[in-house]
């Protein structure tokens, strides 16, 4: 009720309460320049919000994380278990402990200092965006960042310099899958072997009407489990990044 209340209350017309109008003008500095210069600033900031997701995909770890354990998913034969929200939020949440250092060290150079008024934008967004490129050079394969250098027709490709991040970041989300897929590789091939296996036995057994799944799944689980699987596979995947 109290939601309604108050919903009702910012809706009502400011003269039912006898309160003046706001003039959202008056948040904007004098002068059609300075106006027009905070309502760019404004709209950059809106849009960098709306491509959060994105961004959080294409600079960090999360491209490797999803990658594989959708492959653990498939290699398991589970359809639906665990569910898209569950892997989505481990690999999120793998994501922030192996971003935590280069978060830490933009908030810290960047951000910070940017609230406090110490640095501009420019400045702040080169100093936020630092760790993050580290990051990824750090990562990212010498061919994938040749290709993308190549495809620019040399204008980035000087030696010892180091590159922009419309090249680094489509060179970092190509490694990153190469990379996902190579442990993906890894992840299904005991499975695929376990498959094999039961599918071998049930055909010598004679037992033709019996699905091979229909073994071969608790097999797999049960497998996945006494190697405990979970923390072999999140352990290797955090420490790849060395």
């Amino acid at each position: 009720m109290r939601w309604l209340v108050l919903f009702v209350a910012c809706l009502a017309p400011s003269g039912a309460f006898g309160v003046e109008s706001f003039d959202l003008g008056a948040l904007l500095p004098n002068g059609s320049a300075s106006a027009s210069g905070r309502m760019i600033q404004l709209i950059g900031a809106l849009t960098i919000l709306s491509i959060a997701p994105g961004l959080l995909i294409m600079a960090t770890s999360f491209t490797r994380f999803a990658i594989a354990l959708s492959f653990l998913r498939a290699g398991l034969g589970l359809q639906s278990t665990p569910a898209n929200l569950v892997l989505i939020s481990l690999s999120l949440f793998m994501t922030f402990y192996v971003m935590a250092p280069a978060g830490e060290a933009a908030w810290t150079s960047g951000v910070r200092p940017l609230v406090e008024g110490k640095i501009g934008e420019a400045e702040a967004f080169d100093k936020m965006t630092e760790p993050f490129r580290q990051f990824m050079i750090s990562n990212v394969r010498d061919k994938d960042l040749k290709l993308f250098q190549d495809l620019r027709k040399g204008r980035d490709g000087v030696p010892g310099r180091e590159p922009t991040l419309d090249i680094l970041v489509p060179a970092f989300m190509v490694s990153e899958l190469r990379r996902g897929f190579e442990i993906g590789f890894l992840i299904v091939v005991p499975f695929l072997a376990i498959d094999v296996i039961v599918s071998v036995l049930t055909m010598s057994m004679g037992m033709m009407m019996l699905p091979p799944t229909t073994i071969a799944l608790p097999a797999k689980v049960l497998f996945f489990v006494l190697i405990d699987g979970w923390n072999l596979l999140v352990g290797s995947l955090v420490r790849s990044y060395g």
